[in-house]
């Protein structure tokens, strides 16, 4: 036989070998990807909405108003500009929860309204920055006038705030979108009744056999640990 066609075969083999990943290693970066996506989603879902929430109840605007022939000061927390914000922070916590409580479509569907929550309150906030139809309401209230209107107005950054905290639940959301497959779904070890069931003795996964990695992962299981 040709030693030359050896060589070459060989270096073919090589390079294939080397080329195609290990699927226990590729199992190992799934892992890692879905805990550290998951540890970002948890954080940035929460924070985005106590962000959300907390801008919401601070003052958005302040003005001067004419009353009696002098100016009288006004001033518009979140709430009372609009609701949006601290309601879509509210349905994207939960949703981020209900996130492990699903698996396979319906998680997507929840990781999108998670991400539309986000999305919604990115919006609310900005266009909420610069209305001034709270402080007019209030102008009218004081004056007795219902045609009066705020004279001055200025606006804080707290509308910001609250669309940075959407943002954050955007992120959230996305990350769920993208890498919610291999995240755990909420354990059901527990009846109604509060006794644990019985636990089922965990499936022994060859690191040889694909098949049995990716099943150990779509459990939510550790398939490179013992």
């Amino acid at each position: 036989m040709n030693p030359g066609y050896v060589s070459a075969g060989v270096r073919v083999i090589v390079e294939y070998v080397t080329a195609v990943p290990h699927p226990r290693s590729q199992a190992a970066v799934d892992v890692r990807s879905a805990r550290r996506s998951l540890g970002l989603a948890l954080l940035f879902g929460a924070l985005g909405a106590a962000v959300a929430l907390l801008s919401s109840r601070q003052g958005w605007s302040q003005g001067t108003a004419t009353v009696a022939g002098g100016a009288f000061p006004l001033s518009a927390k979140g709430s009372d500009v609009t609701g949006v914000p601290a309601a879509l922070a509210i349905v994207g916590l939960a949703a981020l929860v209900a996130v492990f409580a699903v698996r396979r479509s319906g998680r997507l569907l929840v990781a999108a309204l998670l991400a539309l929550s986000g999305a919604g309150t990115v919006a609310a906030a900005l266009l909420g920055a610069d209305d001034s139809s709270a402080l007019d309401a209030k102008a009218a209230a004081a004056s007795g006038d219902t045609a009066a209107t705020v004279d001055t107005m200025s606006h804080t950054g707290w509308p910001y705030v609250a669309a940075a905290g959407g943002l954050l639940l955007l992120l959230a959301g996305l990350l769920a979108l993208r890498y919610g497959r291999l995240w755990p779904v909420m354990s059901g070890r527990y009846e109604r009744s509060g006794a644990p069931r019985p636990r089922r003795a965990r499936p022994v996964v060859d690191p040889d056999r694909p098949e049995d990695l990716w099943k150990a992962l779509d459990r939510g299981e550790d398939p490179t640990r013992p």
